[in-house]
């Protein structure tokens, strides 16, 4: 079957950037806000997150969200270093596999993100890097935020598969959040789940063939 794979999509925070949810909450308790409630987790998020998500609301709108919604004068960078706390890194030996990755495959990016994130993990990686991974690895870069249109909508992925001329049975879409893979899914393309405690470098053996468990794909 992975045999005929010529193109994958792939997710990106929890795929190839790590990420930790709870950094958010703990950096809203870190300046004086404790009794959030329900904000951003992986299973869910505000109205308003899923609107800046879609570029539906500028980065100073969704500011003055988060003023309104905490009664609280932050500033603009307070709020930035709460939504970006989201952010770890992405390991050296992943940037290393998809560059190893692109002489066989395809490669495309698709990230649910947001223009606070977006503008932080670019320049941040840029500098740890010193190229730019998302011209370097990926055939081309899918951003939320860009494209008014967040997973598992399957309108995405329309939108890659027209524009990039892929054919939806010779492509792949990794994602570690479940529910994001009905939207490839139901416009012809194999979804793979990345479950917790497994690493992307897992589901590659040596020569960059895919080894993944029946179970494993939707």
């Amino acid at each position: 079957m992975f045999k005929e794979i010529k193109n994958i999509i792939f997710d990106f925070g929890g795929v190839i950037h790590d990420i930790r949810y709870e950094n958010i909450a703990e950096e809203f308790v870190k300046h004086g806000v404790a009794n959030l409630g329900d904000f951003y987790s992986k299973d869910f998020q505000t109205k308003e997150m899923d609107m800046f998500e879609k570029g539906m609301i500028t980065s100073d709108e969704f500011r003055d969200y988060i003023r309104r919604t905490t009664n609280m004068m932050l500033t603009d960078n307070e709020i930035d270093e709460i939504i970006n706390a989201i952010l770890i890194d992405v390991p050296c030996e992943r940037v290393d596999l998809l560059l190893r990755l692109r002489r066989r495959y395809r490669l495309f990016l698709f990230s649910n993100t947001n223009q606070i994130n977006y503008d932080c993990f670019t320049d941040r990686l840029l500098k740890k890097y010193g190229f730019d991974i998302f011209e370097c690895c990926f055939a081309a870069p899918y951003f939320s935020h860009f494209m008014h249109c967040r997973k598992p909508s399957p309108d995405g992925f329309r939108r890659i598969i027209d524009e990039q001329y892929l054919v939806p049975s010779e492509t792949v879409f990794i994602d570690d959040i479940e529910r994001n893979l009905e939207g490839a899914k139901s416009v012809g393309i194999v979804g793979i789940h990345l479950k917790d405690g497994t690493s992307l470098t897992d589901l590659f053996d040596d020569d960059e063939n895919l080894g993944i468990k029946k179970e494993d794909i939707v």
